[in-house]
């Protein structure tokens, strides 16, 4: 079993966190927002750019031995075993439109894997961290997941269910399942979840910027999260799940 994460290691991230969501804020709702559409289709706004620049930077004062992979701009390879990966709004299609579901998301592995999680929803004042081994919290509160164990009585999310994204005999098999069917999207999905609010988040294909802190996260607040074939290593544009566990294998089921 691996090790707790460092408790002042956990601090720290939880800190610099929640003071780069906060900055996303002076942008949000603004009628001046800047948008930039990346070579991807996606967009990109100031906001993006100054929280994932606020994170890379305090990052690199603290720990400069350390790789800094983020989605707004190139990765520092550093030399030590921590890899820190940033994803400043998940959601960015949300945020330009004034929409306060989307987040901002920071992860930490080391040698051991997962060791930190963060997902803060500065819009909404809500947020949901977790440390390996040292649980995972919502405010002040411990995060669990929720107890619910029949597909039929569940609520599952994704952030779409658009066709080709989901795969056909997929898509069919989840919305036939009796499940209450939701698109509460992006690291809001995988907040409700952690949080007892839904059952399972589901998503056809991800960068890992947008899943790397759900994979300490779902874990420690009692629930399960993998790849569609039931794997945990994190991989780009691959698809994942995270569940309450309780339903997870009867989900991955009706995926493969």
């Amino acid at each position: 079993m691996a090790p707790p994460v460092d408790n002042e290691l956990f601090s720290f991230a939880c800190h610099i966190a929640d003071q780069a969501a906060q900055l996303t804020l002076e942008w949000f709702q603004r009628s001046d927002l800047r948008t930039d559409i990346k070579s991807d289709g996606t967009e990109v706004t100031d906001a993006d750019r100054a929280a994932e620049n606020y994170l890379r930077s305090e990052i690199a004062q603290a720990f400069p031995n350390d790789t800094i992979i983020g989605e707004e701009a190139e990765n520092y390879v550093g030399d030590s075993s921590r890899r820190w990966i940033i994803d400043p709004i998940d959601g960015t299609a949300s945020f330009v439109r004034g929409v306060p579901l989307y987040s901002s998301l920071l992860a930490m592995f080391d040698e051991h894997g997962p060791a930190i999680g963060t997902i803060h929803l500065p819009a909404l004042d809500e947020s949901l961290v977790a440390g390996r081994g040292l649980g995972a919290y919502s405010g002040e509160r411990k995060a669990a997941v929720s107890s619910i164990e029949s597909i039929s009585e569940s609520c599952i999310s994704s952030s779409s269910f658009e066709q080709p994204w989901w795969p056909k005999e997929a898509l069919l098999n989840i919305t036939s399942s009796g499940a209450k069917i939701r698109t509460w999207g992006d690291g809001y999905g995988y907040f409700l979840v952690g949080t007892g609010r839904i059952e399972a988040m589901i998503d056809p294909s991800l960068h890992i910027y947008d899943v790397a802190a759900m994979l300490t996260i779902i874990p420690e607040c009692g629930g399960s999260i993998s790849t569609w074939s039931g794997e945990t290593e994190l991989e780009d544009k691959r698809g994942w799940v995270g569940t309450n566990g309780l339903i997870h294998q009867d989900v991955l089921s009706k995926l493969i």
